[in-house]
């Protein structure tokens, strides 16, 4: 598959990594779990990429993540930011067949798979990827990375289940029905 990357996602990825670094601080912490939290950004990162792909997907999450650790935290935590990378990349992997620019993400087929993608690459970001790196990178404890892993998991799929659904149906509501007007005669 073949993916597109002019101005338009030029674009999308900076407003994209925008929004993703602004919505850094904005964190509902789970308190049962060290440093992890409910995260809005993620929902940012899951829209543009079901809208414009996963070129545009990876990149805010490889951008965002490293630029809002750098700025709001003096540091980037890595093990994290390549995870961000997949959860990108995966859910816009499938953006054409989610339909949002035509209008058709209102239908009950393209919200289930963007849901089913959007679990399996949490997943896969951060029960399996993310712990692995911080035992690899950061040397940090086997049954503590992987709880942290699985809240992060939780907490994720959850945003992005419900907020960046949303987003999503009320982004291609809008578009599509501007897409259907009609100049008069």
């Amino acid at each position: 598959m073949k993916f597109k990357f002019g101005i338009k996602e030029v674009v999308a990825l900076g407003i994209g990594t925008a929004l993703f670094v602004v919505l850094t601080t904005v964190q509902i912490p789970l308190v049962i779990v060290p440093n992890t939290a409910l995260q809005p950004r993620m929902a940012i990162l899951a829209f543009f990429s079901a809208v414009f792909g996963p070129l545009v997907g990876a990149g805010i999450g490889f951008i965002g993540h490293w630029l809002g650790d750098a700025i709001f935290y003096g540091s980037v935590w890595w093990s994290w930011v390549f995870p961000e990378i997949i959860v990108g990349a995966g859910i816009g992997a499938f953006f054409k067949k989610y339909a949002v620019e035509e209008g058709g993400f209102n239908k009950g087929k393209s919200i289930v798979l963007f849901l089913l993608t959007e679990i399996v690459s949490n997943a896969i970001a951060w029960i399996l990827l993310a712990p692995v790196l911080d035992i690899i990178i950061f040397k940090e404890p086997v049954n503590k990375v992987f709880v942290q892993g699985l809240f992060a998991f939780l907490g994720n799929a959850i945003i992005i289940g419900v907020l960046g659904t949303v987003l999503l149906i009320v982004y291609s509501k809008i578009v599509g029905t501007s897409s259907n007007l009609k100049a008069e005669d």
